[in-house]
């Protein structure tokens, strides 16, 4: 029988393979919150899929997805979670064709177990079991970097604001590189193409990336130092271990 890991990397390529099947086709767009806040009738549909499929295999399982107008919260007692964004980068897929992701990750009782991030024209799946993290088959591993030769990956309205002191903070690195999505940047990030990553974050934006990142010694905390809750939107980074109390020094709360 095959584990729900195994199961759900099928699951997400087949949804990318769907997506990239889809590309060129024509879009319903919908504004969310905000002129810029966008969900196509395709965000729906991958939604559907892995949903569906979740809820076939797994009955009790409980899921938290972006897409879902009547979103609950849920805490350490859950006992099987997973959260999952169809779409991440949905403007990028709408304009760029390009630079979007599927997450999905999964918990128990609170304990991400593993997370999948698949950058989707790039056929890049990120992953992770228990103890290791992967691109596709290749293992990866942290690639040591000091913070002022690194780059960093910073959402453009914390960054221009100087939110918390992040635009000081990039005076002391080479610089700052901004995507348009959780699930890339986070890609960047396990690739060691940025060092660190700052953002304003839904729980499905940071779930898989951070139980990736977890495996091979990043951590991902709130701006104020302390765990994110997987229950609302919350201003969060993920960078190496080594270098949190370093960045630490330049954040301001």
């Amino acid at each position: 029988m095959l584990t729900r890991l195994e199961l759900a990397k099928d699951w997400v390529r087949d949804s990318g393979n769907f997506l990239k099947e889809n590309i060129t086709a024509p879009l319903e767009i919908t504004e969310k919150t905000r002129y810029d806040d966008l969900v196509t009738n395709f965000d729906q549909e991958v939604q559907e899929q892995l949903v569906q499929k979740i809820h076939h295999h797994f009955p009790n399982d409980a899921i938290l997805a972006e897409e879902d107008q009547e979103k609950q919260s849920y805490d350490d007692k859950t006992p099987h979670l997973w959260v999952i964004d169809p779409i991440d980068g949905t403007t990028n897929f709408i304009v760029q064709k390009d630079n979007f992701a599927i997450m999905v990750a999964y918990y128990e009782f609170g304990v991400g177990k593993f997370g999948l991030i698949l950058d989707v024209m790039q056929d890049k799946l990120y992953w992770c079991d228990s103890h290791k993290a992967f691109c596709n088959q290749r293992e990866l591993v942290m690639k040591e970097a000091s913070l002022a030769h690194s780059l960093l990956g910073v959402n453009s309205y914390m960054y221009r604001t100087n939110y918390s002191g992040l635009l000081d903070l990039s005076q002391h690195t080479l610089g700052v590189r901004i995507i348009g999505s959780a699930g890339i940047s986070y890609g960047q990030l396990l690739d060691g193409k940025i060092v660190a990553y700052f953002s304003n974050l839904q729980p499905w934006d940071y779930a898989a990336g951070s139980i990736i990142a977890d495996r091979i010694g990043y951590v991902t905390m709130t701006l104020a130092g302390e765990m994110p809750q997987l229950n609302c939107r919350e201003k969060v980074f993920t960078a190496p271990a080594k270098l949190i109390s370093e960045i630490q020094k330049y954040i301001r709360n």
